[in-house]
Formats: C-alpha cells, structure tokens, sequence
C-alpha cells in the first residue's frame, strides 16, 4: 500500500508529514518505557523481518497481490510505541533507497502503513487478548487482521479530502476495504505464526505477551493436581539473547536474499484499485533512480542482492534509534 508521489495536494501531504512527526516524536519519547539494553536489538530484529517480508507479495484475487504492512507484528512483539518507530525507519529506508513510496508521500505512509496499523492492531489485540483471557496468538490474529482495511479506509478518507483526482469515496472505500480485507488474512496468518513462533522459543521477548498470568496448579504427593483461583505470573528463562538474534538475522536474510525471487510480480491492492478507479496516472515518477530503486530493477541488480542490502540498512538504523530511545537498564546480552 505504499503511497506514491503525485496522489496527494501539497495541504495533504504537507500535514500527514506533521502528523507522522509528531507520531514519531511522541513514540521516541514512550519508548523508553518498552526499551532497555535487552530489547533494543530485537527491535532492529523486528524491523528488518518486517522489511524483508513486504517484499513477499502474495497473490490475493486475479492479477492483484498483497504484502505484510507489519504494523500490528511489531506492535505485539515490541511494544506500540517501538513498533511506530520500527515502521518510519522499514518506509524511510523503502522510500530514500528503493523508490518505494514517494518521498513527498512519506508522512502519508507512515501515518496510514505506521501509526494507524500499530494503533488498531494493537487496540484490537488488547480487547481480545481480555476477551480471550490471554489467547496472544488468537488475538495476533484477530489485530493483524483488522488493521489493514482500517488503513485502507483512511487512505481513502485522506484521499477524498485531499487527493489529486476526484473520486467516488464510497466506491474507492469499498474498493480498498474489500481487496485489503483479503490481504488482511494473510497478513493476520503471517503476524499470528510469527508471534507463534517467537512465543514458543522466547516468550520473554515478546511484548504483548508481558504480565499473562497462569493458573496454580497443587499437585498432591500420589500425583493428584488441583487448581485454584490464585494466580501466578508466568515466568519464562530469559537466556541468551545473541542466539536468538543471530538466528533471527540469519531467516530474515534467508526471506530477503532467497524467498523475495519468487514473490508475486502482480500490482498491489492500491495499485489495482488506482488503476481500477481511473486515477493512478496521478502517480508521479520517483526521484531516486539509482541502482537499488525498485529493489535492483532500476540498476539490474538482483532482487536479492538489494534485499540483503536492504535488512542491513534497516537493522542498522532501526537498532541505532532503539539503542538511542532505550532505558539504561543493564542487562546480559
């Protein structure tokens, strides 16, 4: 869903870039309650998977793919207000180095693709997450899934005060709802096995799933179990974090430098629905046109290639601000 150059009046664009600033310097200052030495890395970890993994598109109906946004992914594993500053620094990165979303677009980006994803994947995860007394996965799920219409929808709304071509906003709306409620599915399919995963081997560095409390179970001498109504925290050995991240680093890499050949080649669902609703013409040629815009095609370099460079890029900018907003906690790396 990444917003070109050309959709959006100077009024429009200029003010979405106020609001993604204030967002972005709002969530430097929050995160400092979410970040320490610790989760810092992990931090960078989150958005250099969430990079590589948008460059997957997924076939979603005839001639239209769909990519992870990521917004509610990063929220739950890092915290909401980590997870904004994760998706400014995977968009900035996409913008600046592989023409992947206009840079007079930027402050729609992040505001529709960053603060609105994290803000409603995360307001959802929350109420299922009381609802289902404590499902992470099932409520990952359930996030993921409705943050990508609601994005959608607010392009819409955005683009209706302030587009570039007139529309239709109901037709556009209903549009966008419906092809992005199709990407939803796999984006909550892609965030619920990825928050899955991370549970199961590290359930300490997940953030959404901080203060869950299990039962109490007595177990009596002949092996009998009783619960009671007390509560315990759940308590998981931290461990070491460098092995996780080293692994971390290793499939993200792998998805970026590999599995990026295979991705889908068909246009997205902003793009289809542009070109549907007659107003993609307004798109406006890129500025950056060196080697790695569109992800090598511009240079002819390989997908991959660009992809590897890309998550470097990404950790290590993403890792530099988490490290700068953290707390200064001391732990065991």
């Amino acid at each position: 869903m990444h917003v070109p150059d050309g959709f959006f009046n100077a009024a429009t664009s200029v003010s979405a870039g106020v609001v993604a600033a204030a967002g972005v310097a709002v969530c430097l200052r929050g995160a400092r309650r979410e970040l320490d030495d610790r989760t810092a890395p992990m931090a960078g970890l989150v958005a250099a998977f969430i990079f590589a993994v948008q460059m997957l598109n997924f076939p979603v109906a005839a001639g239209t793919s769909g990519h992870l946004l990521g917004g509610a992914l990063a929220a739950i594993l890092v915290g909401p207000y980590t997870g904004v500053l994760c998706m400014a620094v995977v968009l900035l990165v996409q913008g600046v180095f592989f023409a992947d979303g206009g840079l007079t677009a930027l402050g729609i980006n992040i505001t529709i693709m960053g603060i609105v994803t994290v803000l409603i994947g995360w307001a959802i995860f929350r109420l299922v997450m009381r609802l289902s007394r404590g499902k992470v996965v099932v409520a990952a799920f359930l996030g993921a899934l409705v943050s990508v219409p609601s994005s959608a929808l607010v392009f819409s709304l955005l683009f209706w005060i302030g587009g570039t071509a007139p529309i239709q906003v109901g037709a556009v709306a209903a549009a966008m709802g419906g092809v992005h409620v199709l990407i939803g599915i796999g984006e909550a399919l892609i965030t619920a096995l990825t928050v899955g995963a991370v549970l199961a081997v590290r359930p300490d560095l997940v953030y959404g799933a901080r203060g869950l409390a299990r039962p109490l179970v007595l177990r009596g001498a002949e092996g009998a179990s009783t619960v009671v109504d007390e509560q315990e925290p759940v308590v998981a050995a931290p461990g070491r974090l460098r092995p996780f991240l080293l692994g971390g680093v290793g499939l993200t890499l792998v998805l970026a430098g590999v599995v990026s050949f295979f991705a889908s080649s068909s246009p997205d669902g902003l793009e289809a629905v542009a070109e549907n609703k007659g107003f993609l013409s307004q798109a406006s040629d890129h500025v950056v046109t060196w080697g790695l815009a569109d992800y090598g095609e511009v240079g002819g370099i390989p997908v991959g290639v660009a992809g590897v460079v890309g998550v470097g890029l990404v950790l290590i900018i993403a890792g530099a601000v988490a490290y700068a907003a953290r707390s200064r906690t001391k732990v065991e790396a």
